[in-house]
């Protein structure tokens, strides 16, 4: 392991291999202390967040897909859809917050219009211009390019016409096709969701990028997983962070497996940071794994805890432990108590 760890003091580039076999070896002390370095080196001692609201236009959904305990069919118990004035009235009902940021996604929703997502760009924008726009994962934006016979630019174009600021990383789980086919097949092939993304930073819309992990994947999927996302970035410098999801298996076809373990949260936070040196910011979100390890994470190569998250629902329905969101002052509070200085973007 000596030459990989000099390798990374050196700021060389990881090979896929030498990143496996991180995974796999490398002292989780020791590659704190390098994922630190690196982090420090990039940030200082800086932490980041967002004051952000998460909305979820609606859990109804054309796809099952196995990892999900969130989508429910047309009419199904539990469904919801929300109108535009609900929209609205979730970002009023937290106007006093300051929110900066409105992150939305829902399912792949059979029966509503295009229409309703144009309108609801604006309507938000309208009311709201300072507020960025965040929405529609990659495999959102596929599926309503084929549902309304529609390229994805135009889509993408129209929703940008519309307000939208930028795409979030969902939908992007294990970019490895076998994975992908076990546990979000009608989703679709690793690069329809990278094409996507290229699109989009093309067109200037910068865009996150997630890696959900915790399920049937190997180490080697993950590193393979990070390898795509690297070579993409190479390519169009258009991601910002890169969010490790820890799975929740309640609810979901996989509840049989157990969460991960704090141990596998930090090494896979901490490999982030070495083998992705071209990403800006890695992201312990806080609401899959735990605050407590996201304090740790800010000294495991993690310089960003996301934000306050109002209203999460996608992980509480799949059995998360966190709550749905904290305050400025907590989540300084928490950041500061890692050490760190918390930095509002």
């Amino acid at each position: 392991m000596e030459n990989i760890y000099n390798k990374i003091k050196q700021n060389k580039r990881l090979t896929i291999e030498e990143g496996i076999s991180l995974y796999k070896n490398a002292d989780l002390i020791t590659l704190g202390q390098l994922a630190n370095a690196k982090r420090e080196a990039l940030h200082g001692n800086n932490t980041y967040y967002v004051r952000n609201l998460h909305i979820d236009y609606s859990n109804i959904c054309a796809l099952s897909c196995k990892f999900c305990a969130y989508s429910r069919k047309s009419k199904e118990e539990g469904g919801f859809e929300l109108s535009i004035e609900d929209v609205l009235n979730k970002i009023r009902k937290h106007a006093n917050h300051d929110i900066q940021v409105v992150h939305i996604v829902g399912g792949h929703h059979p029966k509503l219009p295009y229409d309703y997502y144009l309108n609801m760009l604006k309507s938000i924008k309208e009311e709201f211009p300072k507020i960025h726009i965040r929405a529609f994962t990659a495999c959102e934006i596929n599926y309503l390019s084929k549902k309304f016979g529609f390229t994805e630019e135009k889509v993408l174009k129209d929703f940008m016409a519309c307000g939208l600021g930028s795409l979030p990383g969902g939908g992007a789980e294990i970019l490895v096709d076998n994975v992908r086919q076990e546990i979000c097949g009608p989703k679709g092939s690793s690069e329809t969701w990278l094409s996507t993304h290229r699109l989009a930073h093309s067109l200037g819309l910068k865009t996150n990028v997630t890696m959900l992990y915790g399920h049937v994947e190997s180490l080697e999927d993950r590193i393979l997983h990070m390898s795509k996302i690297r070579d993409l970035q190479d390519e169009t410098k258009g991601f910002t962070s890169f969010i490790p999801l820890a799975f929740n298996p309640k609810n979901t076809f996989f509840e049989n497996l157990d969460y991960t373990t704090g141990h596998d949260n930090l090494r896979t936070i901490a490999i982030s940071r070495l083998f992705l040196d071209n990403i800006p910011h890695i992201k312990a979100y806080w609401v899959m794994s735990g605050m407590a390890m996201a304090q740790i994470a800010q000294h495991f190569g993690a310089d960003d805890l996301h934000g306050t998250v109002i209203e999460e629902h996608i992980t509480q329905m799949a059995g998360g432990l966190s709550p749905q969101e904290f305050s400025v002052l907590e989540l300084t509070r928490h950041i500061e108590g890692a050490g760190r200085e918390a930095v509002e973007r």
